[in-house]
C-alpha cells in the first residue's frame, strides 16, 4: 500500500504543487486520476470560487457556492464534489498509475467525498498522494492508520516518493 500526503503552509499552496506534480506525471507518460483544485478569484472581492479539475482531461467543476459576501461557514457545493468523486472513479476504474486528492477535506473526515475512493484505489494496488490541511489531519492520521507517509510541499519530492514506490522508470530525474 502506497499512500503519501502533503501540506503546504500558504493559502492554495498546496492545490499549486499538486496541480504541478500532476502535469509533470502526465508529461511523463503516468496516467493520473483524481482531482486537483484550481481557485479563482470573484471580481466583487468575495472568497474565491472554488473548482476541481478531474485528471486527467477534464471536466472542471466548480465546487464552492457563492452564499454572498457576508456568509460564513463552508462554501462547499456537496452535490458537485460527489459528482467529481463519480467520475474519478470511473477513471480509477479503467485504470490508473496514480491517484490525486486535492483535499482529505470535511467531507473525507466525515466518511463521505473522496474517501472510499481512496481506499479503492490503495486495494487496486494504485499509489495515493493526498492533499491535506491541518484542520483535518487529525481524521486523515486516523483514516490512514499511520500508514501514510507526510510528504514535503514540493513537486520533485512527491515524485520521487512514487517513483520510489512503484519503481517506474518513466519518473526518473
Amino acid at each position: 500500500m502506497h499512500l503519501a500526503y502533503t501540506m503546504a503552509p500558504g493559502r492554495g499552496d498546496t492545490d499549486l504543487i499538486l496541480l504541478r506534480l500532476a502535469t509533470d506525471l502526465a508529461a511523463r507518460g503516468l496516467v493520473c486520476c483524481g482531482t486537483v483544485q484550481v481557485n479563482s478569484e470573484r471580481p466583487d472581492d468575495g472568497p474565491c470560487d472554488m473548482d476541481v479539475r478531474v485528471l486527467p482531461d477534464g471536466p472542471t467543476l466548480r465546487i464552492s457556492q457563492h452564499l454572498g459576501r457576508s456568509a460564513r461557514g463552508c462554501r462547499l457545493d456537496p452535490t458537485a464534489l460527489e459528482t467529481a468523486v463519480g467520475l474519478v472513479s470511473a477513471r480509477l476504474a479503467a485504470g490508473a498509475d496514480v491517484l490525486v486528492v486535492n483535499k482529505f477535506g470535511k467531507h473525507e473526515a466525515e466518511g463521505r467525498g473522496f474517501r472510499a475512493l481512496i481506499a479503492d484505489a490503495l486495494a487496486l494496488g494504485v499509489p495515493v498522494i493526498v492533499g491535506v490541511n491541518a484542520l483535518n489531519l487529525p481524521a486523515f492520521e486516523a483514516f490512514a492508520g499511520g500508514l501514510a507517509d507526510r510528504l514535503p510541499p514540493d513537486a520533485a519530492a512527491l515524485a520521487g516518493w512514487l517513483a520510489r514506490a512503484v519503481g517506474d522508470s518513466r519518473l526518473a530525474a
